[in-house]
């Protein structure tokens, strides 16, 4: 798990300077979009929003895309796309277990680029339930360190369903139950501790480890996933120390 963690993390940092960004930009965009259609477009009755609307901020999206995405996804104004969530199945190379979560006006198209990706970087498509079982959907909240201990966020959380605090480096994971996440998120508030980013995500209960060579294929893979304008989140149950990541960059 905390493998996995560090690469999410690790990735989602260089996503923000790299020229990338602007691809993810249009994925926060689309949260934003469907979190709207789904809940209405008021933050205050609406936490997935609030927290699509968070995350987006955090990433430096400006505010008049993120507006734009709420009234569109709220229907407040024309243009917004019917966006369907798919979720695909796979392994990866050294038998890691793969989930893909799709966000896509077009089925096809989708299941195209996921196969393709798969199949060039060593992977191969599997059936709905036979890797979503390794899987359970958390709650995950991203704390930026910045002069809070492990303590703090702790004593901020525990009362608010939050089961565990991970150090990753340079951020604080607060692992909950989904349906504590808005819970654990308003008390680090309480507490003065700002966060990073506050959604639903997929924790593996059994890792596989991986070795440098292990963990470039793997890397290549989830990288050739995410470069689809379609893939949304990839989630895998892998586990690399801190000196293979080192190795790999």
């Amino acid at each position: 798990m905390s493998g996995h963690s560090k690469w999410a993390t690790t990735k989602h940092k260089k996503a923000v300077v790299d020229a990338r960004r602007g691809k993810l930009f249009a994925k926060l965009i689309k949260n934003i979009e469907v979190a709207a259609r789904t809940g209405g477009g008021d933050v205050a009755g609406n936490p997935t929003l609030y927290d699509a609307i968070q995350k987006a901020k955090k990433t430096s999206v400006p505010n008049d895309n993120i507006d734009r995405a709420v009234k569109r996804g709220s229907g407040a104004e024309a243009g917004g796309a019917d966006w369907q969530t798919i979720m695909y199945e796979g392994y990866g190379p050294s038998g890691v277990a793969v989930l893909i979560e799709c966000l896509t006006d077009n089925r096809n198209r989708a299941a195209s680029e996921v196969r393709v990706a798969m199949t060039r970087n060593g992977g191969s498509m599997a059936d709905p339930g036979s890797v979503s079982y390794l899987f359970t959907r958390k709650g995950i909240v991203l704390v930026a360190k910045e002069g809070h201990s492990e303590d703090d966020v702790l004593a901020a959380v525990l009362d608010a369903g939050a089961e565990e605090v991970n150090d990753l480096g340079d951020t604080f994971e607060v692992v909950s139950e989904p349906t504590d996440l808005v819970a654990v998120r308003t008390a680090l508030q309480d507490a003065g501790i700002d966060y990073e980013s506050a959604e639903a995500s997929f924790i593996p209960s059994v890792s596989v480890p991986l070795d440098e060579v292990g963990a470039g294929k793997v890397f290549r893979l989830l990288e050739a996933l995410d470069d689809s304008d379609d893939v949304q989140n990839v989630w895998a149950n892998f586990d690399v120390s801190d000196e293979v990541m080192e190795k790999v960059g």
